[in-house]
């Protein structure tokens, strides 16, 4: 036998001796530089902020504040999540859309936009408002609150309502792959909607001055890819490592909270229920929100929107507390004195002539 050919045997067996061992410490070093930041112990720190929530942040101010009242911001959804063996009573998606709302009515602007009144905790406000009223009562004896030391509660003039109304699964489904000597990779993607409505209504007449509903599409993704091949007649080679990536829910229905916020701005602008610092900036927001909304062909009645009835939503009087009334004084009556009585003369002493007689 050739000693080339022999030679090339022996490599050839040294090489599929050495391949297990080289994909081992592959795979290892795989696991040690992929599997720390996936499993490992992460500390805390700060949602980062989105492209959403930044375009929000920079929305132009208002001529002025507007006062909101937000209550609840509930799931209408209904829907549990998907197991495909057991039950569960979990939520598709989050129920904290209250909290979402107040956060993104508070970034709007970087805080110039709204004065958020939270109504949520209704309840627990008034206890302590009571347990304060019963207190200055029992110890001070003041049986009317003194303004000072607690006021009336600010009312709004607009509610914000609403709710994440829809949350629909397996919108878009796909995925390819391909193999080649044993040798392949396959992905499969899934896509699914989260939409939000919110309105704004008037607190004196009940007139809904402006609603919007959005959409956020919320993507899932998994990569996959595998080796197959004998490497000898009986012994076989088969690698496999995989990619998943989960859109969180909560995320994504945070940002639709975040655009259906920036869209009532724009609306509640167009519509006269507050209006732009800066006129010029408010009229572009106003053209690139109906570009968006109905695309390159813009209807010629969007341009002229009929405005609500109610006017003025906006502007509300504050309660102001009365003053409290002065206690009346005591008065004190002055007891007058009798005048002094003079005494009487004493009579003149008698006679002796009349003693005698």
């Amino acid at each position: 036998m050739n000693m080339s050919i022999l030679n090339n045997c022996r490599r050839a067996g040294f090489l599929r001796r050495l391949t297990p061992i080289m994909l081992s410490i592959f795979l290892a070093g795989c696991s040690e530089q992929f599997g720390e930041p996936f499993f490992g112990t992460q500390p805390p720190r700060l949602v980062e902020l989105s492209t959403q929530n930044r375009v929000l942040r920079a929305v132009p101010p208002p001529s002025h504040r507007i006062r909101v009242s937000v209550y609840d911001f509930p799931d209408l959804t209904g829907q549990y999540k998907e197991r495909d063996v057991v039950q569960t009573m979990s939520r598709a998606v989050t129920q904290g859309g209250s909290s979402m709302l107040i956060k993104a009515l508070q970034d709007a602007g970087e805080r110039r936009w709204f004065t958020v009144l939270d109504r949520s905790g209704l309840q627990d406000l008034i206890r302590e408002r009571q347990i304060i009223t019963e207190m200055r009562r029992l110890y001070r004896g003041e049986e009317q609150i003194n303004p000072a030391a607690l006021g009336p509660l600010d009312h709004a003039g607009i509610l914000l309502q609403g709710g994440i109304v829809g949350y629909d699964t397996n919108m878009q489904t796909g995925g390819f792959g391909a193999r080649y000597l044993g040798i392949g990779a396959n992905t499969k993607w899934q896509l699914d909607t989260v939409t939000v409505s919110l309105r704004a209504v008037s607190t004196e007449t009940g007139e809904v001055l402006a609603s919007v509903t959005t959409q956020k599409p919320i993507a899932s993704s998994a990569v996959q890819g595998s080796v197959f091949r004998y490497i000898e007649l009986d012994k076989l080679l088969e690698i496999e490592a995989g990619l998943t990536t989960n859109e969180p829910k909560y995320i994504a229905v945070q940002q639709a909270i975040e655009k259906a916020v920036m869209a009532l701005i724009i609306e509640g602008t167009e519509l006269g229920v507050w209006s732009f610092a800066d006129p010029a900036a408010g009229r572009a927001m106003i053209q690139q929100y109906r570009t968006e909304k109905y695309g390159d062909i813009i209807p010629a009645n969007a341009t002229r929107v009929a405005p609500p009835e109610t006017r003025g939503a906006a502007q509300i009087t504050q309660t102001q507390p009365r003053r409290p009334k002065p206690r009346p004084r005591a008065t004190v009556r002055k007891l007058e004195r009798a005048p002094k009585q003079e005494a009487a003369p004493a009579p003149p002493p008698e006679s002796e002539n009349e003693t005698l007689g």
